[in-house]
């Protein structure tokens, strides 16, 4: 359904606000530049720190802005199922293509808490969902029996897959077959993903290299293997500095490097360090984007 480079767009901010004029120039920026989806209110779009009102108006703005040149999938994940629910209804009366929804985070659910907080939503709502593991931030791994167990659901079409591990995504791969896509939720590790049966990814680094992105996945789906290994070792050290700080502070800081839109996030995230943003600055250099 969802396939190759879709981007998880941050939100930009200014003088604390949603800046909605920004926000639709960076999905310009992207669709001219490529890429296959975009994602509103991932963790890059800082979602935790949105208000509901907020949330949503970011997520109808991307919508209005794709103008139906890309599909848009929503962030409606939280660690209450049912505003998780309540999110994602709300997302599809605005008529996103599919949604986002993070493991449940800080109430540590056992795996069978997982499994029965996914078949609710999927069970509530009719619109293609992407399950989202990210444990590093959560607290909680979604196991591959879990995803396999979750898999035949209608409902339930992706997973995103971001412990960092190519093992636990093989074995996703493996256990589930067809019965559910996976994406890629780490940059440095698309290429080898891509190999083992993954359909794509959902990156932070398209924020500002969307192209460089594209291209990669567009290489590896054509046969071209050899232009997307290069653009793999291309892209590895630009994409690890997305990361040297915690996310999105570091895109946030480069898509302010490159004018694109504020360095602003919201407290308890704060701006890039001295020292850290020097050193973005020298590898955005390198790279030629500022």
């Amino acid at each position: 359904m969802f396939k190759g480079s879709i981007v998880a767009i941050v939100t930009p901010f200014s003088n604390g606000a949603v800046d909605e004029k920004k926000l639709r120039e960076l999905v310009d920026f992207q669709i001219v530049n490529g890429t296959d989806a975009i994602v509103a209110c991932g963790t890059t779009g800082e979602s935790s720190t949105l208000d509901n009102e907020e949330h949503l108006d970011v997520i109808r703005i991307v919508f209005e802005q794709a103008k139906g040149r890309v599909p848009v999938i929503a962030g409606t994940g939280s660690n209450s199922t049912a505003e998780a629910i309540h999110l994602t209804r709300e997302a599809k009366e605005l008529g996103v293509a599919g949604v986002l929804l993070v493991t449940p985070y800080y109430n540590k659910p056992t795996q069978e808490g997982l499994y029965r907080h996914y078949t609710a939503i999927a069970d509530a709502v009719e619109i293609p969902q992407i399950l989202y593991n990210v444990p590093g931030r959560t607290g909680v791994n979604l196991l591959p029996e879990t995803v396999a167990r979750l898999a035949p659901h209608k409902n339930i079409v992706a997973i995103k897959e971001a412990t960092g591990s190519l093992q636990q995504a093989s074995e996703i791969i493996a256990l589930c077959g067809d019965n559910i896509d996976v994406f890629s939720g780490d940059d440095f590790i698309t290429f080898p993903m891509m190999a083992c049966g993954a359909v794509g990814i959902i990156s932070v680094l398209a924020n500002i290299m969307p192209k460089e992105v594209g291209d990669l996945t567009d290489a590896f789906f054509a046969g071209d293997l050899e232009k997307a290994r290069q653009l793999h070792l291309k892209t590895l050290k630009i994409g690890n500095a997305m990361f040297i700080e915690s996310n999105p502070i570091p895109v946030k800081t480069a898509l302010g490097l490159m004018g694109k839109c504020s360095e602003e996030v919201r407290l308890p995230l704060c701006e890039m360090s001295a020292p850290n943003k020097a050193r973005l600055e020298a590898i955005m250099k390198e790279y030629k984007l500022i």
